[in-house]
C-alpha cells in the first residue's frame, strides 16, 4: 500500500529523527530536495572511490547514504510525501549502492556477488516499474529499509578496511552484505513479485 500524507505512520526511527537531527533542518528544506542531494552526491563518491582518497570517500558515502533516512522521516513527519519522492527516493538508493557495489565490491570481495546484489536491486525496480504500469503505488517496506541499512554498514566496513588497511572489516562486510542480500529477497517478494 502507498503511504500518503493522509496514511502516514511514523516509524520508531523517524520519531528519534524528528527529536533530534530533523530540528536542524531548515523547514524550506524539502525531503526532495535531500532525494535529489543523493543523486548529486553519487558522481562524487564514486569519484572520489575511483581515485581511492578514502578520508573524502568515506564520510561522503555516509553522508549520501544518511540523506536516504533523513529525505523518509522528513517526509513522513512534516507530512510532505509526494509521488516524485516515492519513486525518486528508491532510485536514488539504488543508484548510490548499485554503483559503489559495481565499482567496489565487484573489485574487493567478489564480482558474481556483487553481480548477485545488483541483479536483485534491478529485479527490485523492474517489479516497481510493473507495478506502476498496472496503476499500482508502493511504499518501501520494512524488508527493504533494513537492505539498505546492511548495504550502507557491509559498504562503509569494506571501505573502511581499504582505508586502514584492517582486513577484520572484510570478513563483517561480507556477512553484512550476505544479510542485506537475504532481506533484498525477501523485500523483492513481499514488494510484488
Amino acid at each position: 500500500m502507498l503511504m500518503t500524507n493522509e496514511t502516514v505512520k511514523l516509524y520508531w526511527h523517524d520519531r528519534i529523527l524528528a527529536k533530534t537531527i530533523l530540528r536542524l533542518i531548515p523547514r524550506d528544506v524539502r525531503p526532495n530536495h535531500l532525494t535529489i542531494l543523493r543523486f548529486l552526491l553519487t558522481p562524487f563518491v564514486l569519484y572520489y572511490l575511483w581515485r581511492e582518497n578514502w578520508p573524502v570517500v568515506v564520510p561522503l558515502f555516509l553522508f549520501a547514504a544518511l540523506t536516504d533516512a533523513l529525505d523518509g522521516s522528513l517526509a513522513r513527519t512534516r507530512k510532505q510525501i509526494t509521488m516524485w519522492g516515492t519513486v525518486a527516493d528508491p532510485a536514488a538508493d539504488k543508484l548510490l549502492i548499485g554503483s559503489v557495489v559495481a565499482l567496489f565490491v565487484a573489485q574487493e570481495i567478489d564480482i558474481v556477488f556483487a553481480t548477485i546484489i545488483i541483479v536483485i536491486e534491478l529485479m527490485i525496480i523492474l517489479t516497481g516499474l510493473a507495478r506502476r504500469r498496472r496503476g499500482e503505488y508502493v511504499s518501501a517496506n520494512w524488508y527493504g529499509k533494513l537492505k539498505m541499512l546492511f548495504q550502507v554498514v557491509g559498504v562503509t566496513a569494506l571501505l573502511i578496511a581499504r582505508w586502514s588497511g584492517i582486513q577484520l572489516f572484510v570478513p563483517f562486510s561480507i556477512g553484512t552484505l550476505s544479510i542485506a542480500i537475504v532481506f533484498a529477497v525477501i523485500s523483492l517478494l513481499t514488494y510484488g513479485l
